[in-house]
């Protein structure tokens, strides 16, 4: 992973997110993925499931953790046209996957909105197939939406969000059905937690995990 760029959220977008946090709205169920069981690195997961692609998936895989309601948060690709991909191939750009995580919730404890929410905050949805220095389709900002009620929210979320003014430049997030998803290789979970001395995660992941914490701070798990 390349060094990234950290770009704030504007106040207004701070302020319209935070306050999405505080409504109540239906929950969503994702429905099984039968097609998904291809290969032992294929993940069929049934309900409670969000997947966000926001950039780099070591960052999007650990700022999503802090939230409690979550139970786990898993990296891997989807949304492209090669079976079974390596990490090596999807970095190449060829693959169509994006670099992505399926997020297992709870939704007694946290919705799908909030889920939005910090979606929008952990990443900037108005460049196009990048995250600052990490250049490339694998990089694209993009909803996998399991049912028709979460791709009413993303698409709800997206709209309000540009109305608002909330960025220089509109949203060019994705939204795209879920299809499958591939898990990446192990050394790919948990990548901030076992590798904090890196570099990498000192001076992009870190940062930006500070932050997403600082605006959820009322949604963290107990530390």
């Amino acid at each position: 992973m390349k060094s990234q760029q950290i770009i704030p959220c504007s106040s207004r977008l701070s302020f319209f997110l935070l306050f999405t946090l505080s409504i109540s709205c239906a929950q969503t169920k994702s429905n099984n993925d039968p097609t998904a069981m291809q290969s032992h690195k294929a993940i069929n997961l049934a309900a409670d499931t969000a997947t966000f692609a926001a950039g780099c998936f070591w960052c999007v895989e650990e700022q999503f953790k802090q939230l409690a309601g979550v139970s786990a948060v898993i990296s891997g690709y989807t949304g492209g046209h090669v079976r079974n991909p390596s990490y090596r191939q999807v970095t190449t750009g060829r693959t169509g996957h994006a670099e992505a995580c399926n997020i297992i919730y709870n939704p007694a404890e946290i919705s799908y909105d909030e889920l939005l929410a910090a979606f929008f905050v952990a990443h900037d949805p108005t460049q196009l197939n990048r995250q600052g220095a990490d250049v490339g389709t694998q990089y694209r900002s993009a909803i996998f939406y399991h049912n028709a009620n979460q791709k009413r929210l993303a698409e709800f979320y997206i709209k309000q969000l540009d109305d608002e003014k909330a960025y220089d430049k509109k949203i060019v997030t994705e939204v795209s059905p879920y299809d499958k998803f591939y898990v990446a290789e192990d050394y790919h979970q948990d990548y901030y937690v076992n590798n904090m001395s890196e570099p990498y995660c000192q001076m992009v992941i870190q940062p930006k995990l500070e932050k997403f914490r600082k605006v959820f701070k009322g949604k963290l798990k107990q530390q």
